[in-house]
């Protein structure tokens, strides 16, 4: 009887003791298992959360791109639209600068015209400068203008008289009633042959001003105006009227 009971003590604390073992065994387990779950969710979580900052990443670099290719259209719109207004301009300022080319040229040519111009209007011409003939001492010393007596004679240039009166204003009976001008660019117009001279020596006169009326003074065969162009005030330094005037814009 003595002998059981002591066999059934010593067998209660082993049983305590593989209890004990069990009972820590299986906390361990569940603890275990609750860390790797908890492993596990964490794992989910950065997962999930590194896919949704990839996803951030790649909206806001696909909305750069976007962005910076829409500002490049922007740019190059800008570009071309700034180049054609350029072009624009430059047309216009072509244009403008043909217009007024045209614009200029026939006032310059009419300018040029006008500094210089016919004695008279309404005429024919007759004998030429150097031309040969019983009438001239030599040659033909200027241009004839075949015209009615009274016709108006005006200056062709504008100047001083130097010469005016009977005689050739003293250059010969040959010219009748004479005038000569001494112009600004050292050249001097004689007009001779007059009917009636209507300036004195000293008198300043305009281009186109009127100076004497047309005859048939002098050595004449007919009623005419005698004009020369010279470098000098006196009879020998005549040269080609004609010429001289088409140079300064006037044909005759």
């Amino acid at each position: 009887m003595f002998t059981r009971v002591t066999s059934r003590s010593s067998r209660t604390p082993q049983l305590r003791t593989r209890a004990a073992v069990l009972a820590a065994g299986l906390g361990a387990s569940v603890v275990l298992g609750a860390g790797v779950a908890a492993a596990a969710n964490t794992v989910a979580a950065t997962t999930t959360a590194t896919a949704a900052t990839a996803g951030v990443a790649s909206a806001v670099e696909a909305q750069a791109a976007a962005q910076a290719k829409a500002a490049a259209k922007v740019a190059a719109a800008n570009a071309k639209a700034k180049a054609a207004k350029a072009a624009a301009a430059k047309a216009k300022a072509a244009k403008a600068a043909a217009a007024n080319t045209q614009k200029t040229a026939p006032q310059a040519a009419a300018k040029k015209a006008a500094s210089w111009t016919s004695p008279v209007k309404s005429y024919r011409l007759s004998a030429s400068y150097a031309q040969a003939g019983g009438m001239w001492q030599s040659t033909h010393s200027g241009q004839d203008f075949a015209v009615p007596t009274g016709t108006n004679v005006v200056a062709a240039h504008g100047g001083t008289v130097v010469k005016a009166g009977g005689n050739g204003a003293g250059d010969g009976p040959a010219y009748g009633n004479a005038v000569v001008i001494k112009h600004g660019n050292g050249t001097f117009s004689q007009y001779a042959h007059l009917s009636r001279v209507d300036v004195r020596v000293g008198q300043v006169v305009a281009t186109g001003q009127h100076i004497a009326l047309s005859g048939n003074t002098g050595n004449s065969s007919g009623p005419h105006l005698h004009f020369e162009i010279r470098t000098t005030a006196n009879y020998g330094t005549a040269i080609n009227p004609v010429a001289f005037l088409r140079g300064k814009g006037v044909t005759l």
